[in-house]
Formats: C-alpha cells, structure tokens, sequence
C-alpha cells in the first residue's frame, strides 16, 4: 500500500502538484532524520542534509522516474548527502545530545530513563563504527533495504555488504553491553 501511495505522489510530483512534494516531505521526513542522525558525526547537520535532498528532489520535478521504493531512494540520498557532509567537516567530531525521536505519549520515568540511557548507548556505538560499517547497518535496519541493494548502491559485493553489517552489528553489541557492564 505505501508503494502504490508513494508512486501516486510520485505521478503528482511529475506534474506539478505542489501538495504531493509536501506530502512526500512529511510521510519521509522523521525517517529520513533519524538515517541522517545515525550517519552524521555532527548531529547539528541533521536538518540541512534533509532540506539538500529534498531541494535536489524537487529540482527532479517533471522527470524523476521511481523505479523502486521512494523511502529507500530518499534514505539513500540521505546517506549520500551525509557522507559528503561529514568528509567535508572531517575536523568536526562534537556530536549533539538532543533526540530527534517524534513527541509520543510519556511512559512512566524510570521506563523514559532507561530508554534514554539505551539509545545513548546505542547511539554512541553507532557514531563509534566505522562509516562503511555504519552506513550498511542503517541502510538495513532503518531503511530496511536487502543486502543486495546495499550493494550495487555503495558499488560493492553482497559479501562484502553482508560482513561490512555483520561486523558492524557485532561491534554495537559488544559496545553495548560493555556500557552497561560499566554503568
């Protein structure tokens, strides 16, 4: 259902329909933050890596042909944008703090704390892997584009896709219960 949704805007966004690029903008867009947020050594980028791929996006207005998933040529685009922005502030290593979670319903404060204290964990795992690696796993689970995809995208064998994510997920793990070993 959301690819035949996806395509219908896609069909609108060709002719011209200012509401099917605003529509894709906020189906995509708390998606879309959260790939850039795992990719981004600065988190303080977010926003404008995603207002890039969306002005390149709309500039495709009249000629973009889908042929897949539109989450997925977004995600991609989005890593893509991120990698060029991190070489380009390779200096750059302080990471922000805040969330970039959507508002959701308030669970009790001890649930809240431990959530927080896990996605710190995690997050700073993340951050710690090596960008080929980071890229792989984020792509997968959060995009959740097949390995084989990954691949001809990042120009490399569904081997090396496929250990780039296992090494990576390994190494999460492993950075994981060791901070909690320690806390």
């Amino acid at each position: 259902m959301w690819m035949i949704e996806d395509r219908a805007l896609v069909w609108r966004f060709n002719r011209g329909d200012s509401g099917a690029m605003r529509r894709i903008y906020e189906k995509h867009r708390i998606s879309l933050m959260r790939v850039a947020a795992a990719l981004l050594r600065d988190r303080s980028f977010v926003e404008d890596v995603i207002h890039d791929v969306f002005v390149s996006f709309a500039q495709t207005a009249g000629r973009f042909q889908l042929s897949g998933s539109l989450k997925a040529y977004l995600s991609v685009c989005v890593a893509n944008r991120a990698r060029d922005v991190n070489r380009s502030q390779s200096q750059r290593e302080t990471q922000c703090a805040d969330e970039l979670d959507p508002p959701t319903e308030r669970p009790d404060p001890e649930t809240q704390t431990m959530s927080q204290e896990m996605s710190a964990a995690i997050d700073n795992a993340l951050a710690g892997l090596p960008e080929e690696q980071r890229e792989v796993v984020v792509l997968h689970l959060q995009c959740e584009l097949p390995f084989r995809r990954i691949a001809e995208l990042r120009g490399v064998s569904v081997n090396t896709a496929t250990s780039r994510y296992r090494y990576g997920v390994e190494k999460l793990r492993t950075a994981v219960n060791g901070s909690y070993q320690h806390a």
